[in-house]
């Protein structure tokens, strides 16, 4: 009851120069209180005249009075403080009973059609006929939750018509309509509303996806470029070496002839004065030393590869960042954003290593000629010379790659125009001899196949799922082991997502080809983590 009634008087304990609360309360002689601050700047500007006066009586002092903190003024305004009812704020419902400063409303009354502050809602909790009043959240929007063609509250909705009604509406207007409680519509709608979330949080993730595995494409472009001029370098550096070699195996076929006309001369003075020039060489008397790079230097593949790889990790950082804290739906989304920075970081590292994915000719059908140092697959209808070997297919036009697959890897395989292609990828234990399905890529449940022809489809275990895009001259493969992720793209100028699976992997993976008669399929490109 007393902090009740100090709440109401609380104007009284209010400080006359500052207008705000007592802070560290102090009594002067005349009796009157003012915050220890306020009155000492009041007095601080009368120093030089020592003549010390009260704000609010105008009674004068002289010495200064020494000020010493009310003690038990200061208690009752912390007792205060507790009660006190917050004023409202810009964003804030206003009590709509409040004179001078208006309170924040703690709840509406549908009935009053009025918001009420503590103090002002006590009268609907304790009068008899106040207490079946309706009284809901403090809300400013009170017009719209009664008829505006009956004056009632509005409680039902109408599915036929899609909006809210009172009863009566029900009775008359809306009589025969589908209609139901509010609450119970709002439950089916939160339903629907959550799911649609759930489907753009899931598109939002495709989206991110696909934007980092463009740009990686797009940079992965350039690096191309550097390895392509390391090596055609290489290449002209060894094209030097041949023309040397030629030049001097020349050189020693002319001295061969010319020794072998001198050996039969008979001469003699000739003969020793041929001989020494014949036999003094034009150039080194060793072969010359042809040094092979074996382990080409990446430095500048390096470097693009880091630089890649700290643009898309800026990248995600400043998108996620560009969201305001109300365009983050829920803790959900939030988790699921946050899931996909990691995510995309982790496929920004599958460009950090570099080896030579090659086809194995073990493997390789007899229909299928090897070439361009075993990346490149032509089907030529006749026999090749290959032997008998426990590993080769002897009648899909299949061949595997040598190395696997483990850990994150992205390839791509480029088509021949008109080509009719299945890129795959298997478990090492595929059945090679016969034609049953347990060979055949996509066949079974160990190998996994991208048909590439006039249409796209995808084959695991003899079932096709027919894929909505047109075939293209290039296709990129991911495949993240530990994951159980295995993506095809489309890839362009732009990279697009053709299909991808998420399963098991219980071994190691080899990418394959099955390769139809006339077909070529090559210009395999690796990059491996």
């Amino acid at each position: 009851m007393t902090e009740a009634s100090i709440s109401l008087d609380q104007d009284q304990f209010s400080c006359l120069v500052c207008l705000d609360l007592l802070k560290d309360p102090v009594t002067i002689p005349c009796g009157h209180s003012f915050c220890m601050v306020c009155i000492n700047d009041c007095w601080d500007e009368n120093d030089q005249r020592r003549i010390y006066s009260c704000p609010q009586c105008r009674e004068t002092f002289t010495p200064r009075p020494v000020l010493h903190r009310n003690n038990m003024l200061a208690e009752v305004m912390e007792k205060l403080k507790k009660t006190e009812l917050q004023a409202a704020g810009p964003e804030d419902v206003e009590c709509d009973f409040c004179t001078g400063r208006k309170l924040k409303a703690i709840k509406s009354c549908l009935m009053c059609q009025a918001s009420f502050c503590e103090t002002h809602l006590k009268p609907h909790y304790e009068v008899p006929g106040l207490k079946k009043h309706k009284l809901i959240k403090a809300s400013s929007h009170l017009q719209e939750k009664i008829c505006s063609q009956h004056g009632k509250v509005i409680k039902i909705y109408c599915r036929t018509d899609q909006n809210c009604i009172c009863y009566l509406c029900m009775l008359h207007e809306h009589k025969g309509h589908d209609t139901v409680p509010a609450g119970e519509e709002i439950s089916k709608k939160q339903v629907r509303t959550k799911k649609y979330i759930f489907h753009l949080v899931h598109t939002v993730c495709q989206l991110f996806e696909q934007r980092a595995a463009e740009a990686a494409i797009s940079e992965l472009s350039q690096v191309r470029e550097l390895i392509r001029d390391q090596e055609k370098a290489e290449l002209s550096r060894a094209k030097g070496f041949l023309d040397k070699l030629e030049q001097e195996i020349a050189d020693l076929k002319r001295r061969d002839t010319d020794l072998e006309q001198l050996s039969h001369t008979e001469d003699h003075i000739h003969f020793l004065q041929r001989f020494q020039s014949l036999c003094v060489s034009s150039g080194s008397e060793e072969s010359p030393m042809i040094s092979v790079n074996q382990h080409l230097t990446f430095d500048g593949v390096t470097k693009s590869l880091s630089d890649l790889k700290e643009r898309l990790e800026k990248l995600c950082t400043e998108e996620f960042n560009k969201i305001p804290p109300q365009g983050k739906w829920s803790s959900l989304v939030s988790i699921f954003l946050l899931t996909i920075i990691d995510f995309l970081k982790s496929q920004m590292l599958f460009v950090s290593d570099f080896f030579q994915l090659t086809l194995d000719p073990n493997t390789a059908h007899h229909s299928l000629h090897l070439s361009e140092m075993n990346r490149v697959v032509t089907n030529r209808r006749g026999v090749q010379p290959y032997s008998d070997h426990p590993e080769r297919f002897d009648h899909w036009f299949q061949v595997l790659c040598k190395d696997s697959v483990c850990g994150r890897c992205y390839w791509e395989v480029e088509l021949s125009n008109g080509s009719y292609v299945f890129i795959s990828v298997s478990y090492k234990g595929i059945s090679r001899k016969g034609e049953g399905y347990d060979c055949g890529f996509g066949c079974n449940t160990w190998s996994w196949s991208l048909e590439c022809f006039a249409t796209l489809s995808f084959w695991h275990n003899n079932i096709e799922t027919e894929i909505p895009e047109l075939p293209h001259y290039r296709i990129g493969v991911y495949v993240d082991h530990s994951a159980g992720t295995l993506s095809f793209y489309r890839v362009s100028n732009r990279m697009t997502l053709l299909h991808r699976v998420h399963t098991t992997f219980t071994q190691p993976l080899y990418a394959g080809l099955w390769v139809d008669s006339g077909s070529t399929s090559g210009g395999l490109k690796n990059h491996k983590t």
